[in-house]
């Protein structure tokens, strides 16, 4: 008898721990919680680990909130002069100077004087004045989202007749930081809505010819080929001619918009009739059909569904060049045309060899389309490492 209670308790397993129970719960919920996870879910997992992606994210959704909340962020509005300061270096807020310390931020006063040799108007910082930094600061009446009015800035200066500038001015006195806020909402605006028009184009028309195929396939991408063929740069030197000139910076704005978007789908939609040509004739698809489905259906209900993730990479892919195209269109003179702002626009008035020695920051813009672009191409980097969720498990 004892031996056989020896045996048993050889072959048995050993009794864990309470602190390994409490991990082996802790295992099985997460595997749990993994296998049954969506697929956007294992997606959003993936991507969260991708750090450069991540930041990129915060980067991009930092600059999307300072555009569309420019009202408020931005001291003043896009058009508002200081003559006091014209061409003027930018104003970097410190805390100590040769007159000593202060727990509050400030800027030195400053006046414009006349260049006794070019007799260009200067501004000459005063040291011996202080004007200090203040915040939700009461200014110019704007409205917030087009809707919502307030006085209400996020900072300013405590002497109302005095203007902080912390990029510095441009010729005419007007700010570059507000400017450049205004000019990231329109640009990254166009960018979207051209990317969606152009996204909506590549599905019906690439849709279309993936999954008839034949001779609608054939007629689709013979369009498609004229289209990728068109000389850009002439194109638009047409359109902008044909533009009228009593058009308001509205009426530009959206023709902007719908011309990159008219022009921006062969691609992905070349993309979509592929995919959808390798899975045209799958057993769900068939099934689907046999059921009596109608093609809108099975295409939008079944077949992009299967590759959606990678549909959105591409579409995430497309804005950098949708941006650039608008900001290269702008800085050339063929898109938006003062007094709209956006990067081309402000990145024209600096093409002077003026403004390169006088006043550098008016390139402060183009920071910005850097940063833009890189953040969107990291992004697209990330969610196309993330695509493939059950790759590996967490």
């Amino acid at each position: 008898m004892a031996v056989t209670d020896d045996v048993g308790a050889v072959g048995a397993a050993p009794a864990l721990t309470p602190k390994q129970r409490r991990a082996a719960e802790r295992e099985r919920k997460r595997l749990l919680k993994y296998y049954s996870a969506s697929q956007w879910t294992l997606i959003w997992w993936r991507f969260r680990r991708h750090r450069a992606a991540m930041i990129a994210f915060v980067i991009l959704g930092l600059m999307a909130l300072m555009g569309l909340f420019a009202e408020f962020v931005a001291p003043y509005g896009p058009t508002t002069r200081d003559v006091r300061y014209l061409s003027g270096a930018p104003q970097i807020p410190m805390f100590c100077d040769h007159n000593g310390c202060s727990l509050r931020p400030f800027v030195h006063g400053a006046s414009t004087k006349r260049d006794p040799v070019t007799l260009r108007a200067i501004s000459v910082p005063d040291p011996e004045k202080r004007v200090y930094v203040a915040f939700f600061t009461q200014g110019e009446r704007v409205l917030i989202l087009g809707l919502f009015p307030t006085r209400t800035h996020l900072f300013g200066l405590d002497d109302r007749q005095t203007k902080l500038h912390l990029w510095g001015t441009d010729d005419l006195g007007r700010d570059v930081f507000s400017r450049t806020l205004y000019a990231t909402r329109t640009s990254l605006s166009i960018g979207v809505l051209g990317v969606l028009i152009s996204f909506v184009l590549a599905l019906i028309i690439g849709g279309t010819a993936g999954y008839f195929g034949g001779m609608t396939d054939n007629v689709i991408q013979r369009l498609t080929e004229v289209i990728r063929v068109i000389p850009v740069i002439p194109l638009y030197m047409g359109l902008a001619a044909a533009m009228p000139k009593e058009w308001s910076t509205t009426q530009v704005y959206f023709a902007m918009t719908v011309i990159l978007g008219l022009f921006g789908w062969p691609t992905l939609a070349r993309r979509v009739r592929s995919q959808l040509l390798s899975i045209r004739n799958e057993d769900y698809v068939v099934a689907a059909r046999l059921a009596g489905a109608r093609p809108a259906r099975i295409i939008g209900q079944h077949m992009l569904p299967s590759f959606t993730s990678f549909i959105i990479v591409d579409l995430v892919i497309s804005f950098p060049y949708m941006i650039l195209s608008e900001t290269a269109l702008s800085f050339v003179g063929l898109g938006l045309r003062p007094p709209a702002t956006s990067w081309g626009v402000l990145l024209q008035q600096a093409q002077s060899i003026r403004v390169i020695e006088q006043m550098p920051w008016l390139f402060i813009p183009a920071v910005f389309v850097v940063v833009a672009v890189l953040a969107f191409t990291v992004i697209g980097d990330g969610l196309r490492d993330a695509a493939d969720p059950y790759s590996e498990a967490r």
